[in-house]
């Protein structure tokens, strides 16, 4: 997927915030300092997401489904996770993605 990333603390606040639309097999990665258990928010958040959390050895060790827009219900995962993966609703469901499975990337240019 075409992804975009918040590696710093203002990127990873700001995250999907106040966006009304994603592209189809596009998302947001969240790269953290520490592989703690990561709390996110659907606050200023229109879109009903899935996330993605993702240990340091890059397997999913949670998934959070069809989130509610604008809940201000704290996300966390179950596992300590190094980095958060957001994508459109659904897109779990729609490819099989479970936990245990592991993701990769590659940088392609830009910043």
């Amino acid at each position: 997927i075409a992804i975009e990333v918040a590696a710093n603390d203002s990127a990873r606040t700001r995250g999907l915030m106040q966006r009304t639309s994603l592209p189809d097999k596009s998302g947001m990665l969240f790269i953290f300092d520490d592989e703690e258990v990561q709390g996110f928010w659907m606050v200023n958040t229109p879109l009903s997401l899935d996330i993605f959390y993702v240990n340091s050895d890059s397997a999913i060790v949670s998934i959070a489904r069809y989130t509610r827009p604008y809940s201000s219900e704290s996300i966390s995962s179950v596992q300590p996770a190094l980095y958060v993966i957001e994508t459109q609703a659904g897109f779990a469901d729609t490819y099989g993605i479970t936990e245990t499975d592991r993701v990769s990337w590659i940088a392609t240019g830009g910043r």
